[in-house]
């Protein structure tokens, strides 16, 4: 949970979701050690609420260097 908490304070946001319901959402980007993670959070600006919603291990068939997401 701290390595999450890490990241969510200290790693960058790669995609925005603005749109998403019921609340907008981020894709952020961050390591913990050698490891990249992926973390998508909903931001509940009512309560200041972060809802973690899941975090992954990107894979290179999908993001490139982690980062950018690759065209499929």
């Amino acid at each position: 949970m701290k390595n999450v908490e890490d990241i969510i304070h200290n790693g960058h946001i790669i995609e925005n979701y603005p749109d998403d319901y019921p609340f907008p959402s981020v894709l952020l980007c961050g390591y913990v050690g050698s490891r990249m993670l992926h973390i998508v959070a909903a931001i509940n600006k009512d309560t200041d609420e972060i809802i973690v919603i899941t975090t992954y291990e990107p894979d290179e068939h999908h993001f490139e260097s982690g980062k950018t997401r690759r065209k499929l």
